[in-house]
């Protein structure tokens, strides 16, 4: 039989008293990373055609490129290859079976995050 009591009970948790958990909030920015790192594509494929245009074409392109606020996205941009590559991994040992468990789920999210803030330092210090 249906139940005719359901207007009286929440349908699902309200964003004002759910908690975000650690991998839920990696697993976004995941997602986000990888749309991001479609406009720095798209900003590195325009330096190029850029460069096979003429002079001006590149002058302007390399001009934007090389200013603050594209060393700022090729920054970011940088951080984001790196914590997408490792949340790429993060999800091929879950497919795997292994650190599943809440404790180790949130311990590789943390790794994520400290590797790939590491590894971008190294990233733009030494290469």
């Amino acid at each position: 039989m249906a139940d005719v009591n359901r207007g009286n009970r929440p349908l699902s948790p309200h964003l004002t008293i759910y908690r975000p958990q650690l991998t839920s909030m990696t697993s976004i920015f995941v997602r986000i990373t990888g749309n991001a790192l479609i406009v720095a594509a798209l900003m590195i494929v325009w330096w190029f055609v850029a460069a096979a245009t003429g002079p001006e074409a590149f002058a302007r392109a390399n001009g934007f490129a090389t200013s603050w606020f594209g060393d700022l996205v090729m920054f970011f941009s940088v951080w984001a290859l790196w914590y997408h590559t490792f949340g790429g991994v993060r999800h091929l040992i879950w497919d795997s079976g292994y650190m599943l468990d809440v404790e180790r789920s949130e311990q590789a999210g943390l790794i994520m995050i400290i590797a790939s803030v590491l590894l971008t330092i190294f990233t733009v210090v030494v290469l």
